[in-house]
């Protein structure tokens, strides 16, 4: 019980994701169920679809609940049987559990829901969602019989070998019968094509040619472990090191650190040899590699990320660590403070990112000190500027910054923002500015408020002057897309409202973290997503604005110490109703644009016919091709003529596109059609018709006066006759 109770957290993230695939699949074959081919439908009609199914919409609640009881995850692992096996010269490994058992744990739970809801029994009773749905259960089925054959532990690592990481994957085999489950197992997916994996045991594997690395993976099936990798000689290597006794990688560097991240139980572990990978990259000059080196991440030595189980959390840690000290650019993040530009932020935003910087002057001679090394020196011309302005760039402007900086975004059409970044010498950096921004003409509008001045910048463009507005405020530059914002901020911070005062941001700290921040990218995508459905569906605005308020934000955060950076996230839940009103608005949208795109594809492509009418007509002096085919490469890979034209690719110009044929392309099926008299044609009709509701709502035709003609209304049987192609209405 407890080892389930510690992994509630990532159980609910797994199953929220699930839940979303699954909704998001369903919702799409319910949307496509709906659709009319006479019409396109509104967002607003497919919100009002939405709600007139509340039945399915309980169904899938109910169905999240009973995956959140019923799907158990595999226990963390403070070891690892498999990383002792790998070489000393690995440089990438991946390690995750055999999730065998959950996936067929949410399989059985749907299916008892799917027995026992009317509503979803009767989706998922419709054609086009169990042509589908049939096959997915199937695989995950035949996923879930493979599992049973694995240890609890899955590595997938890259061992350097030549000039590039080989990838290695390596399990533990639990039970005999492998190999034939194995093979049987890709049988079924590959059908009548080639296997896509070979599969041998030992004696298969010391007989097999040798080949170059390809696509189709090579596996061997021992009684020990499973092993793949992409070439027969790489595996036939590590086929013998494991019958050996020698076990070194635990004994290098490398291989002692990813066994750190197993301390405390991990689930997933992630590390890269950065300093061998850095090998790897061709640096054929010293001025470069001095460039490289200034930089300070030719320094970088380990990468490494885990997920893990920290005070009954989940949380993901990651950290980039380094040879040394770390310097140049590589130093720029500065050791973890508490920001006091959060202050400013809305509670309310969908976006805010805060970099803790060392002071931009600082910034500025590191920058100056990697432009000696470069071939040309932009600096060159900026001492005759600073004499021209009468000011110097590092100590009036960027001195005065001071290296704290938050930008915060809060919608999207419009763009609605601000950016807060702590000054010193308020006086002294206005001065600054003033004197930039007369010089280029822009102009500035001061005014007061409540004892604070507010500046007002408005930048010519074409359409509309783009508009700054900017205040400066207990240390800190408070920058607006508008005057209301910048005094929005200021409102927050005096009165304690902030983003970075709420409970909204402190629920995503990761626990376990030093106090304060060396950077941290905050996001709300489910307000985000509500900010754009309100401007879609109006009328829903009170329904969408609680949802938006009652959503949940996500963070990342990292921290800054002399030799690394690290970084650490947890993972929030999220609305479930939220989420059902995206997908009836994404999905429908999808549904379009690609319908749309299949449109427009099929009437370019009897431009294109048309156009090789043209062509043949005049080449050969027969009047036009009575078939596709005759428009296409002769199949034995003869010299055009006028039985194989060479005007058209495969698949319209294919051998088999003959007279009265539907021929397949991007959606659409296609056909010509020729009135010829003693073999001379001197009229024909195109016609592009859908494959199905699903992939467009138009039909196209066109004759020999090359125009492009449609009418909108379901897929046809049957091509139309040239008189009725002239009767339909040009495209515009």
């Amino acid at each position: 019980m407890k080892c389930v109770q510690s992994f509630r957290p990532m159980r609910r993230r797994f199953i929220l994701c699930a839940a979303a695939v699954a909704m998001a699949f369903l919702f799409s074959a319910e949307c496509a169920a709906q659709t009319d081919a006479q019409t396109k439908p509104s967002d607003e009609q497919w919100l009002s679809g939405l709600s007139k199914n509340p039945e399915l919409m309980k169904a899938l609640g109910r169905l999240v609940e009973q995956l959140r009881g019923n799907v158990h995850f595999p226990p963390p692992r403070a070891e690892s049987h498999l990383l002792p096996l790998l070489p000393e010269t690995t440089v990438a490994y991946l390690a995750y559990p055999n999730y065998g058992e959950v996936v067929h744990q949410a399989l059985i739970t749907f299916r008892q829901e799917r027995e026992t809801s009317p509503a979803l029994a009767e989706l998922w009773r419709r054609k086009d969602v169990a042509e589908i749905g049939q096959k997915v259960e199937e695989v995950l089925d035949k996923v879930y019989q493979l599992s049973q054959y694995l240890g609890d532990e899955v590595v997938v690592s890259g061992g350097l070998e030549g000039k590039s990481p080989k990838p290695l994957f390596v399990a533990e085999v639990r039970k005999p019968g492998l190999k034939a489950a194995l093979e049987q197992f890709v049988s079924d997916l590959s059908g009548k094509s080639p296997p896509a994996v070979i599969v041998f045991d030992q004696e298969e594997l010391e007989i097999a040619k040798d080949r170059k690395p390809g696509p189709e993976p090579v596996v061997l099936v021992r009684p020990d472990y499973v092993i793949g990798a992409y070439d027969v000689p790489m595996l036939r290597s590590f086929n013998a090191r494991l019958n050996q006794t020698a076990r070194g990688f635990p004994s290098v560097p490398f291989g002692q650190r990813i066994l750190q991240a197993y301390q405390g139980g991990v689930t997933v572990v992630g590390a890269a040899d950065l300093q061998k990978l850095l090998n790897l990259i061709p640096i054929t000059s010293e001025k470069d590699r001095a460039t490289f080196q200034r930089t300070g991440f030719a320094d970088m030595k380990y990468l490494v990320w885990d997920h893990k189980t920290v005070e009954g959390q989940e949380i993901s840690e990651s950290e980039l660590s380094f040879l040394g000290p770390r310097h140049g650019v590589a130093s720029w993040l500065r050791a973890p403070t508490q920001p006091g530009s959060l202050d400013f932020v809305s509670p309310g935003a969908i976006f805010a990112a805060t970099l803790m910087l060392k002071n931009l002057g600082e910034i500025f001679d590191d920058v100056h000190d990697l432009a000696s090394t470069a071939a040309s020196d932009p600096f060159a011309q900026l001492s005759a500027m600073e004499q021209a302005l009468q000011l110097s760039v590092k100590d009036d402007l960027l001195r005065l910054l001071r290296g704290e900086i938050t930008v915060e975004l809060d919608a999207i059409s419009p763009v609605a923002w601000k950016a807060v970044i702590q000054v010193s010498e308020p006086e002294h950096l206005q001065n600054t500015l003033a004197k930039l921004l007369t010089l280029v003409n822009f102009q500035i509008e001061q005014s007061e408020d409540a004892g604070l001045s507010y500046y007002k910048v408005r930048i010519p463009s074409k359409d509309k002057p783009t508009e700054i507005d900017y205040a400066y405020v207990d240390g800190y530059l408070v920058a607006a897309s508008n005057r209301e914002a910048a005094a929005e901020a200021v409102r927050l911070h005096k009165a304690g409202e902030s983003l970075g005062q709420s409970k909204k941001l402190a629920a995503t700290r990761p626990p376990g973290q030093p106090p304060g921040l060396s950077a941290m990218f905050y996001q709300d995508s489910m307000g985000a997503t509500m900010v754009q459905l309100k401007q879609v569906a109006p009328e829903m605005a009170d329904t969408i604005t609680k949802a938006a308020s009652e959503s949940v934000g996500s963070a990342i955060y990292a921290y800054g110490d002399e030799t690394a950076v690290r970084g650490a996230s947890k993972n929030m839940g999220f609305d479930v109703g939220a989420m059902l009103v995206v997908a009836a608005i994404a999905i429908p949208n999808l549904l379009r644009s690609r319908m749309a795109a299949n449109e427009a594809s099929a009437a370019g492509m009897l431009r294109t016919l048309n156009t090789a009418q043209v062509t043949y007509s005049t080449a050969y002096g027969n009047g036009f091709a009575p078939d596709l085919a005759k428009l296409g490469p002769d199949p034995s890979g003869g010299k055009p003529s006028p039985e194989h034209a060479d005007l058209v690719a495969s698949p319209l110009g294919d051998a088999n596109c003959t007279a009265g044929a539907w021929c397949e392309n991007s959606g659409y099926r296609f056909t010509l059609k020729a009135i010829c008299i003693q073999q001379l044609c001197a009229t024909y009709v195109l016609v592009a018709t859908p494959v199905s509701n699903d992939t467009g709502t138009r039909n196209f035709c066109s004759v020999e006066d090359g125009v492009i003609r449609f009418q909108a209304g379901p897929p046809l049987t049957a091509p139309v006759s040239s008189s009725e192609c002239r009767k339909w209405p040009p495209i515009q």
